[in-house]
């Protein structure tokens, strides 16, 4: 499956002729790199049945790139990219004059996540938006603004609706096993900012944090943004291995995904966890719990949070709403230990004041009139099914590429020789696939080569469209 369909609905003007807009999205796709030079370009005929217009049209626009020096052309050939990338600005050895030793890091850490990346297929952590129920939740919307409108468009509540803390309180105590109440429930925007939260008031520059290994990017960079000293603890088919981490260097933080392992996708044991839960309570330091995708276990109920089972309060929990509702919702909490909760508030009241409250009362409502639920189990019977399509597309490569841990999730890891990663990565990115290597989550060594393939966003004609553009790329 090529990128070209999708840049080239995204470069749709209704007032350039079908050709120009051909010519444009070839162009910058040339330039950009998804096109490398000397590549072949798809033939005109193919081209024209992809994006649904003439062969004519594709001639047409071949021609006029021809004439500009993009394309060579030869008779009984084919079309060939004549021109190479344009190259990336080189990044700046030195940050902008003027920021703060925490600001210069925090440039140097990155970003986790490209919102306007091209790539179309397998792009991991992804819900299907089509399948959520946008009408009903329109009239809810609709019917919050009649009824409440008027004290929504306020300044809310810092630490979050009250009625959302609610029944986020009831959710997390009936499937995930929390312990907690309302008042413990701090309401956020994303993960991202509750990591970000907790790097801010809880390290202190070399501070010692415990890292799973691979871990998540996310939160590497939030740590390494505060100046923590990340130690990887390495993880295996249990989870974080205690063993190992019981030789490294006391931690102030730990953190880890112990229900879906991000990116390998294992399941810590419950030993494994009652051993952290030592650990933290000897070393007095704090577990981050990223629960990130729990709802959707496929094959067996997922073991409790390690929240529900810490009795010495060093547990703090993440939650979101990206996974299970939509990304753009932008609803996300914390579950704080009592001692956490006036210091949490606070900062956050400094950061950015609060979520919008709309957003956070059409969610309520959901919850509690049953919808959340229901869609939950919806996705659950939707995403395993695409799971499994994916799992027999890949059957036939199984030579080549190797399945971890598929239990659960809206994406799983495969294994794919270290040797050859780089060269299939380029291939299918070039294709318009979202290969993500696994090499990019490891801090120390590489262990494994390979992807997280996402499958949750993709139809079942997509995932076997995908599946078919990748075995070519092998």
């Amino acid at each position: 499956m090529s990128a070209l369909p999708t840049l080239f609905a995204a470069e749709s003007q209704p007032d350039l002729a079908l050709y120009e807009q051909l010519s444009r999205t070839l162009r910058k796709a040339i330039l950009a790199g998804y096109l490398p030079l000397g590549s072949k370009v798809p033939a005109s005929r193919v081209l024209a049945a992809d994006l649904a217009i003439s062969r004519s049209t594709v001639e047409l626009a071949f021609s006029q790139l021809e004439a500009e020096g993009y394309l060579h052309r030869q008779v009984g050939v084919g079309s060939f990219v004549a021109i190479a990338a344009q190259p990336k600005p080189a990044r700046p050895r030195k940050t902008a004059a003027g920021l703060s030793q925490r600001g210069k890091m925090m440039v140097e850490a990155g970003t986790c996540r490209d919102a306007t990346s091209p790539f179309t297929a397998f792009t991991a952590g992804q819900p299907d938006p089509a399948a959520f129920p946008r009408e009903l939740w329109g009239k809810m919307t609709q019917q919050r603004w009649k009824k409440d409108g008027e004290r929504l468009m306020r300044y809310g509540d810092s630490q979050g609706l009250p009625e959302l803390r609610e029944a986020i309180a009831g959710y997390l105590a009936q499937s995930r096993g929390v312990v907690c109440d309302a008042a413990q429930i701090l309401v956020l925007t994303s993960s991202q900012q509750a990591l970000q939260l907790i790097a801010q008031l809880l390290i202190d520059p070399n501070d010692t944090v415990w890292l799973e290994e691979p871990g998540y990017l996310g939160a590497r960079n939030a740590l390494l943004s505060a100046g923590a000293k990340i130690i990887p603890a390495p993880v295996d088919h249990d989870g974080l291995n205690t063993e190992i981490s019981s030789t490294l260097s006391p931690p102030k933080l730990i953190y880890t995904t112990p229900s879906h392992q991000y990116p390998l996708g294992v399941t810590m044991s419950l030993p494994r966890r009652m051993a952290l839960l030592e650990q933290a309570a000897q070393h007095h330091a704090w577990i981050i719990e990223d629960d990130y995708d729990s709802e959707f276990s496929y094959e067996q109920r997922p073991l409790p949070a390690l929240q529900g089972l810490d009795q010495q309060g060093r547990v703090i929990y993440i939650g979101t709403f990206s996974k299970v509702l939509f990304p753009s919702l932008r609803i996300a909490y914390l579950v704080l230990p009592p001692d956490l909760i006036p210091a949490f508030v606070n900062a956050r009241a400094a950061f950015d004041g609060h979520t919008p409250q709309l957003a956070q009362a059409v969610t309520a409502d959901f919850m509690h009139q049953g919808h959340f639920a229901s869609h939950i189990r919806q996705m659950r019977v939707l995403y395993r099914s695409r799971r499994d399509l994916l799992l027999t597309a890949l059957q036939p490569l199984s030579e080549l590429i190797q399945t971890v841990n598929v239990n659960g999730g809206l994406q799983f890891a495969v294994e794919v020789d270290h040797h050859r990663e780089p060269q299939w990565t380029a291939a299918g990115q070039a294709q318009g696939l979202a290969l993500r290597p696994l090499s990019q989550f490891y801090l120390g060594e590489r262990k494994k080569s390979g992807w997280l393939l996402g499958y949750a966003s993709l139809s079942n004609i997509q995932i076997n469209s995908a599946v078919d553009t990748l075995k070519k790329c092998l």
